[in-house]
């Protein structure tokens, strides 16, 4: 579950911890933002929750976020120099957590990070430490996931156009799905929770102005129909929400995932389903997609 970070939403932390006490094994996936806590701070965080719980947290490293986030507090890194100091911030805490189990500090000299002998006590199991997952739609972002060995996620292409996508190591993608058993139920549903709206459109436009992130700049540039087969971009373009969606029967959108399968895609982040109706029809679709892909 991934639980979002920027200067508008609640404590993603605080969130996690209501999320694991009233759960019993969903995973939630903190997004980390560099410039709002100190790296030992996200390890103490994250051994405290495996000590008190008995329970794994994932954690989405975000190098940046809406360019007015930063400027409010005075971070003024570029793109590519934040993906690197997310790298070194990532390390410290995959350091202190590695280290804590043995009992042992963590010294670290990097160029944007430097601890002498920091010493968390707090052990945390190997099988509790975190999944790491890092933004790889850009060259900065598919390198820290790389130095990191971290997960990279990347927003879905049509999956025609999987051949032109760049080669990634164990990488995730996120989508939305609205399926049904047939193809026009499907996009009756969808039309009518996504309907057109242009004030929305126009709050997208802006806010892609302020944004420095690759993918969704280019996304935003491309003319065309918002649908392309089952792949449809209504609901990002009118500010909705932040991913693609796949829009169709079962078999179809399960044809569509076994593709990104078959690709090596082995995450999926699902965006936020209203109901448990819609997440049961999304688990149909990616149980037919296994099959498919299995085959």
């Amino acid at each position: 579950m991934l639980i979002y970070a920027d200067n508008r939403l609640p404590d993603p932390w605080i969130v996690a911890q209501i999320v694991v006490q009233r759960t019993a094994a969903l995973l939630p996936m903190v997004a980390v933002q560099p410039v709002y806590m100190h790296p030992f701070a996200v390890a103490k965080m994250v051994a405290t929750i495996g000590m008190l719980h008995g329970r794994q947290l994932a954690l989405n490293m975000i190098a940046g976020g809406f360019a007015g986030d930063h400027k409010a507090l005075l971070d003024p890194t570029p793109h590519d120099e934040r993906y690197a100091r997310l790298v070194e911030y990532t390390q410290v805490i995959q350091g202190l957590l590695e280290r804590s189990a043995e009992g042992r500090p963590l010294s670290f000299a990097g160029r944007h990070y430097r601890l002498d002998n920091a010493n968390l006590t707090l052990q945390l199991t190997p099988e509790l430490r975190p999944d790491i997952f890092v933004s790889g739609s850009s060259e900065a972002g598919r390198a820290a996931a790389a130095a990191l060995g971290a997960v990279p996620v990347h927003y879905p292409v049509p999956g025609s156009d999987l051949a032109a996508m760049p080669g990634l190591v164990r990488p995730g993608i996120r989508v939305g799905v609205i399926a049904r058993t047939t193809t026009e139920a499907a996009w009756r549903d969808a039309e009518a929770r996504f309907p057109p709206d242009r004030r929305g459109q126009i709050v997208h436009q802006l806010a892609m102005k302020t944004s420095d992130s690759v993918w969704h700049r280019q996304l935003s540039s491309e003319a065309g129909s918002d649908v392309n087969g089952v792949y449809w971009l209504r609901p990002f373009r009118t500010s909705k929400t932040y991913c693609p969606y796949l829009v169709g029967s079962v078999d179809e959108i399960g044809a569509e995932i076994a593709r990104y399968l078959r690709a090596g895609f082995a995450h999926f982040i699902l965006d936020i389903p209203p109901d448990a109706e819609e997440l049961g029809w999304a688990g149909e679709v990616f149980a037919r997609a296994q099959g498919l892909a299995a085959r």
